[in-house]
């Protein structure tokens, strides 16, 4: 699930999915390596974890039948059907994903819903769990195939540890350099990629083509039936085929929804479909290819470049979802979801690559985590997929809002559309739950944490925005106060940040309180966030004149967005407002928060926000304004 994972140009033509005709192809092309780089090497480990579960008492045929039907079908039903069909029309202004949807979800809606944010919230934080664990199982699976190779050394299988740590140390290392200059090979490997695993199933399709009886669904409802229950644990195994199909719907904004869908019927479905089945006629006509199908397909001529080109294409896989992760992030912080975070631009060009520090250390961490804890991809397969079934059950509660509220559907309408992808998300859900004893409760748990944090952050945050409003002067009453008793001006403008332009900002009233002076211009200046991903230059900016002192200017940025104050201010004078910034001060205020039992939220919950508030990003920085000209002033405030 790349989720934008930033590694491709955008324009505002491919936003909709009108690419230009020119760039039609090349688009398609870059999606490869990153809408389709998780799903690309689910082959490496889906079918063998698959079989692996299958009863003894089960013929070998069935179960290879069953397995490769029930793939492919869930291939075309949650892939192809779902948001290839459906979701993918279901954009907020080009871009998807879950925190897109929850926000187009929210615009739709004739207020806040406290519902439709958590769905967001929960979307979002399975996400980061997923995003864990894909690096490190697509790596570790791909490295796997050194124990196999021809010519390995003896005990090569003991390195198979250090080697995916080291790979992924350095990729996650890197990060800060950014990756627009390796970014363009990454459609083309990872096409390579896909059209090798094409080849070696036709290859070995010939080994028995009975196997496309597969492709009658029939067959995967027998072998369902015949496992009993073990059939239901079975598919918890089968979906880990379709695991990073979200990112057909996440990275829409980049690639465009023509592109993105061209490349996964006309290349990516095909070649995953031929793959599949040449490992079901390898394993049919030879019943030990079962134990690891994917390498043994691998004639030992081209065995080792084949290796390399899959541990590449995992290394791209790990990297889509690592930057995907930095732009949730930036997501969530725009949305008010967490406290503002050290957000660094490594391209001047293309506007997802971003490197987020905190995020990329604390994956580090967590991937290194599981490959101590879990050591092997079948050992980590079990902890896979739970979270990806719970982000697509996310997806499709946040489609029956669209539906019914933004597309204006009868709720009948909006059920049937919604209630079949519903009950299949469910299924696999339960399927999945069934691995937690095995490792599914890690993703869980720290979905968990982050949905405490978030829910948190943002209760926290409209604690203080009620309270700071029920203890500040309205901005009109302050004016007719201040013409009253007219205070010394002191030359120049002063800027004052605030997140309700209404009130008069605590800053201000601090340096009328203590330094008796007021400036001959002063902006009362709010930085709001909408909830579209982007907004037009000319929507930017609006100039509100309160009196003659004063003057409310409003910033709004998309949620896709990094706010540039300075930038925004030059706007300004084409609007009529006139100032020089070297004579103008920046006044934030800085509350010092103090936690209360009896006030707001629950101590454990205060000292939450408060370390949240404590670590959060300098808004001088996160806000671009020239450090030398900002004047902070504080307060303290109980939560």
């Amino acid at each position: 699930m790349a989720d934008q994972a930033g590694v491709a140009p955008t324009a505002s033509d491919e936003a909709g999915g009108h690419a230009p005709s020119e760039s039609f192809w090349a688009l398609a092309l870059g999606s490869m390596g990153v809408v389709f780089g998780d799903i690309g090497t689910s082959p490496l480990y889906a079918m063998r974890e698959a079989l692996h579960h299958t009863r003894a008492s089960i013929s070998p045929e069935l179960a290879v039948l069953g397995v490769v039907s029930l793939v492919t079908w869930a291939l075309i039903l949650i892939v192809t059907v779902k948001y290839v069909v459906f979701l993918m029309r279901a954009d907020n202004k080009g871009e998807g994903g879950t925190l897109a949807l929850m926000a187009l979800a929210q615009r739709s809606l004739s207020k806040r819903s406290s519902f439709v944010f958590f769905l967001g919230v929960i979307g979002a934080a399975l996400f980061y769990g997923d995003g864990i664990i894909t690096p490190a199982v697509s790596v570790l699976s791909a490295v796997e195939g050194v124990r196999d190779a021809p010519g390995a050394p003896q005990g090569v299988g003991d390195w198979v540890l250090p080697i995916s740590a080291g790979i992924l140390i350095a990729l996650f290392l890197v990060q800060s350099r950014g990756t627009a200059s390796v970014a363009r090979f990454f459609g083309p490997i990872t096409a390579a990629w896909f059209l090798v695993m094409a080849g070696l199933g036709i290859y070995h399709i010939f080994d028995d083509p009975s196997v496309f009886r597969a492709l009658s669904p029939h067959y995967g409802v027998i072998f369902l039936i015949d496992n009993g229950f073990l059939g239901f644990v079975i598919l918890g195994s089968v979906f880990l085929a379709v695991t990073g199909a979200e990112a057909l719907y996440a990275d829409m904004g980049h690639f465009g929804k023509k592109p993105i869908e061209a490349a996964w019927v006309f290349m990516a479905l095909p070649c995953l479909l031929l793959n599949y089945l040449g490992q079901g006629a390898l394993v049919l006509a030879h019943p030990e290819a079962r134990a690891n199908p994917f390498f043994d397909m691998i004639p030992q001529a081209i065995y080792w470049p084949v290796l390399l080109l899959a541990t590449t294409a995992a290394i791209i896989a790990s990297q889509a979802v690592i930057t995907g992760a930095f732009s949730m992030t930036q997501q969530a912080v725009q949305l008010g979801l967490f406290p503002r975070i050290d957000i660094r631009r490594t391209s001047e060009t293309q506007a997802g690559q971003i490197f987020v520090p905190q995020v990329n250390t604390l994956l580090l961490i967590g991937v290194l985590v599981l490959l101590v804890m879990f050591r092997t991809s079948s050992n980590l397969a079990a902890a896979y997929g739970i979270a990806v079934t719970g982000a697509m059950f996310i997806d499709t509660l946040l489609f029956f809002v669209i539906v019914r509220y933004f597309w204006k559907k009868p709720t009948w309408v909006a059920a049937v559309a919604a209630g079949g992808f519903g009950l299949l998300d469910v299924v696999f859900i339960s399927s999945n739950l069934l691995k937690i004893p095995q490792g599914a409760w890690m993703p869980l748990v720290l979905g968990a944490g982050l949905v405490v944090i978030m829910w948190t952050w943002d209760r926290g945050t409209h604690i203080l925005a009620e309270k700071t409003r029920r203890d500040s002067v309205p901005l009109s009453e302050l004016s007719e106060i201040l013409r009253v008793r007219a205070p010394y001006r002191a030359p120049g403008s002063a800027i004052f940040l605030t997140s309700d332009p209404d009130t008069a900002p605590v800053a201000l009233m601090h340096n009328l309180k203590h330094n008796k002076v007021l400036h001959e211009k002063n902006i009362i200046l709010t930085i709001e966030t909408a909830e579209t991903p982007r907004v037009r230059d000319e929507d930017r900016i609006r100039i509100e004149p309160v009196n003659e002192d004063f003057k409310k200017v409003i910033i709004t940025y998309g949620f896709m967005e990094s706010p540039n104050v300075p930038k925004a201010l030059t706007f300004c004078r084409k609007l009529g407002l006139k100032f020089d910034i070297m004579a103008t001060s920046f006044f934030l205020g800085r509350r010092s928060v103090v936690p209360s039992a009896q006030s707001g939220m629950p101590l454990w919950q205060d000292k939450i926000f408060i370390f949240l508030m404590k670590n959060a990003a300098n808004p001088t920085d996160f806000y671009k304004i020239p450090p030398g000209r900002v004047v902070e002033l504080g307060t303290q405030v109980t939560v």
